[in-house]
């Protein structure tokens, strides 16, 4: 096994571990996700539901807020593990997309079987980015 499948396996058993805490008592759609950023660091992300609909946050937004929030903006790769392999929705792609278009993400199921993989930029084309907006 190459360095990079071992990284990635280690991805994988941090999301569907993360996974288990999600709080989703309404959809029962339990999401982790795992995210490395380019130093190394691991920030790790599970979705949270609410009765107020709106307010429910996604695993990868979870993760990439907690890195935001140890000052870490740079990542490389993301898994999302759910029971089926779903993708990220379109809200945890533009918050992606803020912080790179060549982030890889790694969906998988309940078994860490891999469903996608793919980049920001290739799950969401056309992305607007910081540099679209006018100074």
């Amino acid at each position: 096994m190459s360095e990079n499948e071992i990284e990635l396996d280690s991805l994988i058993q941090s999301a569907l571990k993360a996974r288990k805490q999600a709080y989703a008592p309404y959809s029962h759609y339990l999401v982790g996700a795992a995210l490395l950023a380019e130093n190394g660091e691991l920030f790790l992300g599970c979705n949270v539901e609410n009765a107020a609909y709106p307010t429910t946050i996604c695993a990868e937004r979870v993760a990439v807020f907690t890195a935001v929030a140890e000052g870490v903006r740079k990542f490389k790769t993301i898994v999302v593990a759910t029971i089926n392999g779903g993708s990220p929705c379109g809200s945890c792609r533009q918050v992606l997309a803020e912080f790179g278009l060549d982030t890889r993400v790694v969906c998988v199921d309940q078994d860490g079987a891999v469903t996608i993989d793919s980049t920001v930029g290739g799950l969401l084309p056309g992305a607007f980015i910081p540099e679209h907006l006018v100074s």
